[in-house]
C-alpha cells in the first residue's frame, strides 16, 4: 500500500531547501532525491537544490510504501554477507523486490519477513522493510538490505547521494566501434506510456543520469559490457543504452527484437560504507549462467 505524506514548513533560515528542511524537521534527506517527491515554494515547484529565504513557505509531499498484511514466506535467498546491520543477497532473476500490483507473493520482502519475523516490517515510519535500493524483476545480482533503522537511514542516504559504486554487466545489441564511452542524458518518464522512461535533451526536464561502459568482448551482433552507473535512476542502464542505439538483449520494454533470451543485465558489484563501522565494503556476484550460454552461442 502507498501512504502519502505532506508537510508545510516556514523556513527559519536561508539556504538550500533540502538542507533547510532536514534541519528543521525529522525528514530524512534521502526523501528529497526520490522521483515522486514534490517540493513547492510559495506554491511553485522547485528542485531540492533551490535556494530559499527565511520566512518562505515550503510544502513537501512524498510517498512511502508499507506492507500492511504482507506475510512472510519461506523463500530461499542466496546470501553473500550478513551481520547485525546489513544483509547482502544475490537476487535471482525473476524475483520481485517488494509487493505491488499483481505481485503480492514470492517477493524479496516476503522472504525477509519470514527470515526476520513480522516485527521486521514495523520500522519507525512503517515504510518498506529494509529496502534501500531496487533491482528490476528481471535484473539479477547484488542487493543490500538494512536490518535496522540506523542502517536504513545510513544506506538510504548513501544511495540518495550516490556515494557508493555500482557495476553491472550487460549484453547490448550491435557493434561498438569505441572501446569505452559515457552517456550523460537526463531521464524523464514517457508521456505515451507511464511505465516507460526515455532520455531528453532538455536540461530543465527529467533527472540527470550518468552511465559509463567498457566493451569487455565484442560478440556476433552484440557486445558484453561492464557498466558503472553514477546515478540510480529507474531503468537507467536500459534507457541510456537504447538512446545510443544499443538496447539490451532480451529487454522486452525497450528492445523490440526477440532474442529468445531473458534480460541480459546483471548487478555484479556494489561498494558501500558500512553503517556501523564506517568501513568501505565491496560485494560481488559472478556472471549467471544465462550470460555464459549467450556468449557461448554468439562468441566470435
Amino acid at each position: 500500500m502507498i501512504r502519502i505524506h505532506e508537510r508545510t514548513v516556514v523556513a527559519s533560515a536561508s539556504g538550500r531547501v533540502d538542507k533547510v528542511l532536514s534541519l528543521e524537521t525529522d525528514i530524512s534527506r534521502s526523501i528529497f532525491s526520490r522521483e515522486d517527491t514534490k517540493i513547492l515554494l510559495c506554491g511553485k515547484p522547485i528542485k531540492k537544490s533551490a535556494k530559499v529565504e527565511k520566512g518562505d513557505e515550503i510544502s513537501l509531499s512524498w510517498s512511502e510504501e508499507f506492507f500492511e498484511g504482507v506475510k512472510g514466506e519461506d523463500i530461499e535467498l542466496s546470501v553473500i554477507y550478513e551481520d547485525d546491520d546489513i544483509l547482502v543477497v544475490d537476487k535471482a532473476q525473476g524475483m520481485v523486490v517488494h509487493p505491488g500490483a499483481g505481485n503480492h507473493e514470492g517477493t524479496l520482502v516476503n522472504a525477509l519477513l519470514y527470515r526476520y519475523g513480522e516485527d521486521f516490517a514495523a520500522g519507525e515510519d512503517d515504510s518498506r522493510p529494509g529496502i534501500v535500493h531496487r533491482l528490476d524483476k528481471d535484473t539479477s545480482g547484488v542487493m543490500v538490505v538494512a536490518k535496522n533503522d540506523m542502517a536504513m537511514e545510513s544506506l538510504s542516504r548513501q544511495f540518495a547521494e550516490h556515494t557508493g559504486r555500482k557495476y553491472y554487466y550487460a549484453i547490448a545489441e550491435g557493434k561498438f566501434f569505441e572501446h569505452q564511452g559515457e552517456i550523460e542524458k537526463n531521464i524523464v518518464r514517457s508521456e505515451r506510456d507511464r511505465k516507460l522512461y526515455q532520455t531528453t535533451d532538455n536540461p530543465s526536464k527529467g533527472r540527470y543520469a550518468k552511465t559509463a561502459y567498457v566493451v569487455e568482448r565484442q560478440l556476433r551482433g552484440s557486445a558484453l559490457l561492464r557498466i558503472r552507473i553514477y546515478t540510480g535512476r529507474t531503468h537507467q542502464i536500459r534507457v541510456h543504452l537504447k538512446s545510443i542505439g544499443h538496447p539490451i538483449v532480451g529487454d522486452v520494454l525497450y528492445n523490440p527484437r526477440k532474442s529468445g533470451y531473458p534480460l541480459m543485465l546483471h548487478a555484479s558489484e556494489l561498494t558501500i560504507v558500512h553503517p556501523s563501522s564506517g568501513e568501505e565494503m565491496t560485494f560481488r556476484s559472478a556472471l549467471p549462467n544465462r550470460f555464459s550460454s549467450y556468449i557461448e552461442e554468439y562468441g566470435l
